[in-house]
This record gives structure tokens, sequence and C-alpha cells, in this order.
């Protein structure tokens, strides 16, 4: 590439994954109105991705579960359907971002659903969402192998070896670019403390992860210990501790906001330091120990892998923290004709994986070049010194900079395609507001179809917010 402009030549592409992630790809490839053929392969039945619940965990756990190359948790094989690869919802779920807020920027969500929708909708509102471009996506197939080679004019050629889940048929077949939108909820992250390794063995039934968790009636009495305080860990303490024996300890790094502490009528103690296998207990960093303990539940996240994609070297993941290569956390720099929408941690997903689609439909259509090889590795490497360790994890309204700054950067560079979304002022204050008024939501009992309702009311006049989403330099 060096300094020259690259021209893309993609007509065939494939998808991998028909999450939002993927029906967003789909629909603004589809726009540009000039590539020939794409196709999604998903691996469950439906649409949905991690919305597609299933009512049954997997069986899966590994303790402690520390490495990118992990193998993927077995689909079940429930009597007369399809393969199910198991979810990490639970059964009552909640958004934690305001429907406006979260919808696609074409599809409101109905109006007289929940402020913060249930797992459900989401789910209807996909399946919705999809039904245009559903006679693209291959379900029960699973991608097992994604390789690269050049043909004779240096072109980057993707060849796809798809599995069919019900007939066990392999195919291969090779494409021009490559979406890789298939999630990063399902390989477990449960760090290696001291003796977890020997507790989990000793006393096999007490520690699990939040992927696994469903109900919190199997809790029911018993001395509970979750681990970690973002949404999943603050939604499953607030569950458990509802049945559970009192207080339940919530295991923390940071400390987490008072209100919602008391919301969920937890102890907050800090990380645990040991397990105690004789005592049937651990020994927290502050030398405090809690023995005979029924229940560790560690809402600790996940790690980034893609099994598929083992031959490309150097590797994308090594210990599963960040994905290595990308350029705007997006685009493969070396290769650009593949790239990973939806790695970017705490941003408002659906509006966001639309302003990256924006990005790569129009870059593979000729319409925006990217700048050199060298340019977007130097930013690769700024960014992962100013982001340290926690590089996919972007900081407060983040998301909405992005999305404005895409939607006028495409809006300057001509009318082809679909236009992204744009978050205007009271939508970048919804943003700055949610975390507060879920936790009211929950307080009010789950039942609130606006914001005003729960006291929150956006004042033009006093909201300087989008200012924020000024542009400070180029994106691209």
């Amino acid at each position: 590439m060096g300094s020259q402009e690259r021209r893309f030549n993609v007509k065939k592409i494939a998808i991998i994954g028909a999450g939002p992630s993927g029906l967003a790809a789909a629909k603004y490839l589809i726009a540009q109105k000039v590539f020939e053929d794409i196709v999604i392969f998903e691996r469950q039945d439906e649409v949905g991705g991690a919305w597609y619940y299933s009512r049954e965990p997997t069986h899966t756990l590994h303790v402690p579960q520390v490495s990118a190359s992990c193998p993927s948790d077995p689909p079940l094989h429930p009597e007369g359907k399809p393969p199910v690869f198991p979810s990490p919802m639970y059964e009552v779920l909640h958004t934690n971002i305001p429907r406006h807020l979260m919808q696609f920027s074409d599809k409101p969500f109905p109006e007289d659903s929940l402020i913060f929708p249930s797992r459900e909708l989401v789910q209807e509102y996909l399946v919705e969402y999809a039904k245009d471009i559903r006679h693209l996506v291959r379900f029960s197939t699973l991608v097992q192998d994604v390789r690269l080679r050049q043909d004779s004019d240096g072109r980057d050629q993707w060849d796809v070896d798809a599995l069919a889940l019900e007939t066990g048929e392999v195919t291969t077949t090779t494409y021009d670019a490559v979406v890789v939108a298939s999630g990063h909820y399902y390989t477990t992250y449960l760090p290696d403390v001291k003796n977890i390794a020997e507790f989990h063995k000793a006393h096999p039934d007490v520690i699990t992860h939040s992927k696994l968790y469903r109900t919190p009636e199997p809790f029911a009495n018993k001395k509970v210990i979750v681990v970690g305080n973002s949404a999943s860990g603050i939604d499953v303490a607030a569950q458990i501790s509802r049945v559970s024996q009192q207080p339940l300890l919530l295991s923390v790094h940071s400390a987490t906001p008072p209100a919602h502490l008391e919301w969920i009528r937890a102890q907050e103690v800090p990380a645990i330091e040991e397990f105690l296998v004789e005592e049937r207990g651990v020994r927290f960093a502050d030398g405090r120990i809690e023995k005979d303990v029924d229940a560790i539940v560690y809402a600790t996240g996940y790690l980034f892998t893609f099994p598929f994609l083992k031959s490309i070297q150097p590797p994308l993941v090594t210990d599963g923290r960040r994905v290595y290569g990308l350029y705007k956390d997006l685009i493969y720099i070396d290769h650009p004709t593949i790239v990973f929408p939806g790695l970017p941690i705490k941003v408002v997903p659906f509006p966001f994986t639309e302003s990256q689609a924006a990005i790569f439909s129009r870059t593979w259509a000729n319409l925006l070049p990217l700048p050199s090889v060298e340019e977007m590795k130097k930013w690769e490497d700024e960014e992962a010194e100013k982001r340290g360790h926690a590089f996919h994890v972007w900081p407060k309204l983040g998301d909405a900079n992005f999305i404005n700054e895409v939607h006028d950067w495409i809006k300057k560079s001509g009318t082809e395609g679909k236009e992204p979304p744009y978050w205007n002022g009271e939508l970048i204050w919804q943003r700055g507001i949610f975390f507060e008024a879920k936790l009211q939501f929950e307080i009010d009992g789950q039942k609130a179809k606006s914001l005003e309702e729960l006291g929150f009311r956006y004042e033009p006049e006093d909201k300087e917010l989008a200012k924020t989403t000024t542009p400070t330099k180029t994106l691209l």
C-alpha cells in the first residue's frame, strides 16, 4: 500500500455471525449496490447473536480460564431440534441502555415498550430488523476455518470452511472480503487466583461464571460471593441477594457507587487473594477470611477469541485481552479486506456497529481511501501507549464522538450508500445519564416506559454535551 491509494476489487463477501453487528454489516453492504454476493454464516438456527436466549446454559466450565485458545463450548443437542450454542443471557434481563439510544437508526423500538427493553423484546426486534436480509443467512452453519491467500495479482482471497451442523457437510468457498461479526461473549475469563484449581477440584459445585447463570433460585439460603461489579455483576448480584443468605458479598477491584450497592443489598469486599480448600473459603486482599462459602459467581467477562482465524500470523490475539493489528479497532491493517466490528467495550453497540459498517462498506466500494499502512500502524502504536491493557474499553462518550464524527465525514464523502446514525443533543444526554436511570428503573419495578417517568428530563438549555462531539482530527 505505502502512501498510494489502495483500490479494492471486492465482489463476494462473507459475514460471520447474524447478531447485531453482522445484520448491520449486511444492510450497509447491500446499500452500496456494488457487491455481487453477500453471505451471512450463523451457527444458531435464528438471528440475534448473544440475544438469542437458551434456557439451558452451557455445561462447560474451566476453572481457572485465562486462555484465549480455550476450546469453544460444544453445542447442546435438543431432541428434534437443531444444535444450540448456549447464550450468556439470563432469564430476567433488561438492557442497560434506553431504547431510543440503543436502537438502529432506521428502526425504532415499539413506542409502547419499556424504556429499558427486556431481552425477549430485543430478540424480537432483531428478528424483525433482519426480515429483509434473512435470505442471505445460512443458519446452523459453523465457520471452522478462514484462510488468506493471494491470487496472481496480489489480491486478497479468503477461503472459508463452513460446517452444516445438521448434515455434517463441510463446504469451502472463496470470498474477496470477510466481516468477522462473531461476537465476544462466549470464551469466559475466570482469573487464576491462588489455589483456585485445587478448590474447584475439591468443591466442584461452588465456583461458576455469570455465563452459566439463569435464575436466582439455585442460590436460595446460600452464602454467596459475586465477583465483579460491571453491568452483569450488579444485575446478577441484585437478583441473587433477594434469595441468598445476608449479606451477599460483592468482591471488587474498584468501588461500587453507593446507590447501586444499596440496591444490590450487598456488602462490598476486596478482591479474592486466595482460596482455602479445607475451609471451603476465601481470603480477601485485606486479610479477611470467609469460610463455608456455598457459591461464588464470577462476573468477570470474556476474552477475545477467533478459533477460525488461527492461520493469521502474527496472531490476532495472545492473552485474549485485545485484538492486534487493527486500525480504529476495526480494519486489519496488513489485509484490510477483513474487518472486526463490535470489539469496543462500554459503547452503545447497535448504532456503533452501524457507523463501523458505513466505513468498511464504503472503503471496499472505493469511496473512502485508507491511510497508508505506515500511518495505520502508527495510529495503533500510539493508541496502545495511551490505552494500556484495557485497549478496547472506550471512555465515556467515546461512542458519541465516533458516531457523529463518522456521520459528518460520510456525508461529506458523497451520497452513495446507507446514511449512518447521528446523535442529537438529547441522545448524547441520554448517553450520559443512563447508568443512573437504569438503577431507578430497577428500583421502580422495571415498568417505566420513559425516562421522564423515572425523573430524568432533558433540558437543552442546561446541556453542553453536544459540544463534545466536535471532531478533533480526521477519522480515517
